[in-house]
């Protein structure tokens, strides 16, 4: 009889659907690593944040599979239990944002096996008023996009989905009128688009979120895209976030632990990918090395 216990939680719709073909390779890891592991898959949005919230405190490692939103969901249940566990994550979403810049394997069996013999890394969280967020907030251009996609079509298209389904609403660009607070500095404008990361990539491309990012320094990434003008101010916006030189006039670009966000109306946010309400208020606070990941040695 082991001693080492494991909760695993999976979202089998996540991907393509690809972990019912190496689960049970999957949980020959965790076995032959002395393993007792108790298998929970989820079934409904959320399941992920009340079987980690609710665990009982006997297990020695939480690992789930699934995409970025299955990750946020058992960060959030963490955060809410009143004890910390290492979480191990294998990856199995469409894009994978944040398991690319924890540099998982995205073989899903050398991800298990990552997760048994890695080391725990002491990563940042995001607070977002009473919420929790892994590696991106947003608001604005494009945000909606990903919870209004269909599941198959992220399936089929990627991150390409993001993009077609954005190219739909260009036409009719919405810009926001925001105060945002921040450590060193406020700035008051029109708004298009704004990310707060704590991620090396978003919807797939590397880079977009800032240069020399890392993941347990206290500080996030923050993108924010004026409303352009005209035509050309526009182009020059689409061309620096394809070009990845995201520090233009348009663009304001800067790292802070904590900001304020304060609209003039009820604005629609995304969570890790996931829709995270309407707000006019925001507070987000970066909880420094606040969870254990496990990582490759």
């Amino acid at each position: 009889m082991t001693d080492k216990k494991m909760l695993f939680i999976y979202n089998p719709k996540s991907g393509k659907a690809q972990i019912k073909n190496h689960l049970a390779d999957i949980l020959d890891v965790f076995a032959r690593a002395d393993y007792e592991v108790t298998i929970c898959p989820t079934r409904k949005r959320g399941d992920a944040v009340e079987l980690t919230a609710h665990r009982k405190p006997i297990y020695d490692l939480v690992v789930c599979s699934g995409g970025d939103g299955t990750l946020d969901e058992v960060v959030t249940g963490m955060m809410k239990s009143s004890f910390m566990t290492p979480i191990g994550y294998i990856p199995a979403g469409s894009t994978n944002d944040f398991g690319g810049s924890l540099h998982l394997p995205k073989n899903m069996v050398q991800a298990a096996q990552t997760v048994v013999d890695g080391r725990n890394f002491p990563c940042d969280v995001g607070s977002f008023n009473d919420d929790v967020f892994v590696y991106i907030a947003a608001f604005g251009l494009f945000t909606n996009v990903s919870y209004e996609t269909a599941q198959d079509m992220k399936n089929v298209l990627g991150h390409m989905a993001y993009l077609l389904e954005g190219m739909k609403s260009l036409s009719a660009i919405r810009s926001y009128h925001m105060k945002v607070t921040y450590d060193t500095g406020i700035i008051e404008d029109e708004f298009i688009f704004g990310m707060i990361t704590n991620s090396e990539s978003v919807g797939g491309f590397k880079r977009i979120t800032g240069r020399n990012v890392q993941l347990d320094d206290g500080v996030f990434e923050v993108t924010l895209i004026k409303r352009p003008r005209n035509a050309i101010e526009l182009n020059e916006i689409m061309s620096a976030l394809l070009n990845k030189e995201i520090d233009t006039k348009a663009i304001h670009c800067f790292k802070t632990s904590h900001l304020i966000v304060e609209s003039t109306e009820e604005i629609a946010w995304t969570l890790d990918g996931e829709f995270g309400g309407t707000h006019q208020l925001v507070e987000i606070e970066n909880k420094c090395k606040a969870v254990d990941i496990r990582v490759a040695q």
